[in-house]
């Protein structure tokens, strides 16, 4: 059974860093493509960062050089490293399993300013 377990969100203040993390269970970690997405209230959700199997990163221009997606294959984990965060970065964070089309439950990422 696929499982996507998503911590690290919380209330942080304009310009400080959170770090979010995904531990996956039930899949081959090392071989799969993972994803960060965002969805704020009222809005689409939207890809926020992708990491391949083989470690190429891609990443929504609004985030670019602000947050860094990695992957750790011992630990069955992906992290999204949230630096400079803005007012308009607050929103459910979500993990993702591309080749499973594979959700986590979210977690709630808030900027106050």
């Amino acid at each position: 059974q696929v499982q996507l377990v998503e911590s690290g969100g919380g209330l942080v203040q304009v310009g400080q860093s959170l770090r979010l993390s995904c531990e996956a269970a039930g899949i081959i970690f090392g071989i799969n493509d993972m994803g960060w997405y965002r969805q704020a209230p009222g809005k689409q959700r939207e890809l926020v960062a992708g990491i391949t199997s083989g470690g190429s990163t891609n990443y929504a221009d609004s985030v670019k050089g602000r947050f860094t997606i990695s992957r750790d294959n011992a630990k069955n984990t992906v992290y999204l490293q949230m630096n400079s965060l803005k007012p308009e970065d607050m929103a459910v964070y979500y993990c993702h399993i591309t080749l499973y089309d594979y959700w986590g439950q979210g977690t709630q990422v808030t900027v106050s300013s």
